[in-house]
């Protein structure tokens, strides 16, 4: 059989090496669609991004230099380890430092100002570079 050619019934085709390898990234990005279709999102909190907040019910900033302090082994404590919230109230971060810093859900990267609504309620555990134990653990309730 030559490449092309179509299977008669009851013919088995050879699967080569090169055949695999080909259908290969078909599988992987097949796989990781059928993965994040059946994920279960219902559990974690709904964010609205909302740039219009004036002032925000939680406000936290990132100094210049958290960063740094980091890399010297200085533990920062800018939000606390657990952010009880209620759905309509807001957050905003400002992060005046130089580089990115994960914080639960959300990245905020260098110069960077994020700013969301609390719009459905859940639970959420992350990690957080600003905070001594790494983690945030952010709980949306009800209002």
């Amino acid at each position: 059989m030559r490449p092309g050619e179509p299977i008669a019934a009851g013919e088995t085709e050879e699967v080569t090496c090169g055949r695999l390898l080909r259908a290969l990234p078909l599988v992987i990005v097949l796989t990781f669609a059928a993965a994040s279709c059946g994920s279960d999102q219902s559990s974690g909190p709904g964010f609205t991004p909302d740039g219009n907040i004036v002032e925000a019910t939680f406000d936290f900033t990132i100094p210049l230099g958290a960063g740094d302090a980091l890399d010297a082994g200085e533990p920062l404590e800018i939000l606390p380890a657990e952010l009880n919230v209620t759905v309509g109230e807001t957050i905003r971060i400002v992060n005046d430092d130089d580089r990115g810093h994960n914080i639960g859900p959300w990245f905020v990267g260098p110069e960077e100002t994020l700013t969301q609504q609390f719009s459905s309620p859940g639970e959420f555990e992350g990690v957080c570079t600003v905070h001594p134990s790494g983690q945030l653990v952010l709980v949306v309730s009800e209002a």
